[in-house]
């Protein structure tokens, strides 16, 4: 069943066609990287996917519905996007990891996250932290996490281990892994080579904005 379909998705600046016409369906429970040279338009694809910015042209159909249709906040509950500079805002991890209960208007599940800190390989001291001491690799976990308190229908990641090292960086494919075998969608722009294999089920090379090739990896 197709969980996303894209139309003709075209994103033009100042002239110059970033994005040139991507069609394609993704199913529910897609395991999909995405792999191609810089200025291929792999994070514009990603970010419209997100609902972050407007395209030019085309279609996005979430559940055979238009992107249109969908309150923004329930899309962006469904549709979860992290980053490579994750923004982390307030001072401390704890405001962080509240924030998606809050605009839930649910209180804070310290069990939940303790659990995904441990998962990610912190622990519960973070919860107090100062953000501006966190390193760049720990900042890009915090705000996995962040992302992952509410399990999402579809999860969008953008270069999102570039921070860590070798263990971390297998460690969250790992989990990232076991959210898709529990049903989770998941688009993971890398620009490694093996990661863009690992536990992917396709995989899309872009090239000059365009889908070039489909590869199914198993």
């Amino acid at each position: 069943m197709n969980i996303l379909s894209l139309k003709d998705i075209k994103y033009v600046v100042d002239g110059m066609d970033i994005l040139k016409g991507i069609s394609t369906d993704i199913d529910k429970g897609d395991c999909i990287s995405i792999v191609g040279p810089s200025g291929s338009g792999k994070s514009t694809l990603i970010k419209i996917l997100a609902d972050l910015i407007p395209m030019t042209q085309g279609e996005v159909l979430y559940k055979n519905k238009h992107y249109r249709e969908y309150d923004p906040i329930q899309l962006r509950r469904e549709v979860s996007y992290c980053i490579q500079l994750p923004h982390l805002f307030g001072y401390t991890v704890e405001e962080n990891l509240m924030f998606p209960f809050k605009i839930r208007k649910e209180q804070m599940n310290r069990q939940r996250v303790i659990e995904l800190l441990e998962r990610m390989n912190l622990n519960e001291s973070y919860i107090s932290k100062d953000i501006h001491a966190l390193s760049g690799g720990e900042k890009q976990r915090v705000a996995l996490i962040r992302n992952l308190i509410f399990t999402p229908q579809i999860l969008l990641l953008d270069e999102v281990t570039s921070a860590l090292d070798k263990e971390n960086a297998l460690n969250i494919e790992t989990y990232i892994k076991e959210l898709n075998e529990e049903g989770v969608t998941v688009l993971w722009i890398t620009h490694n080579e093996a990661q863009s294999t690992g536990i992917f089920n396709k995989r899309w090379i872009m090239e000059e904005g365009q889908l070039l090739r489909l590869e199914v990896i198993r």
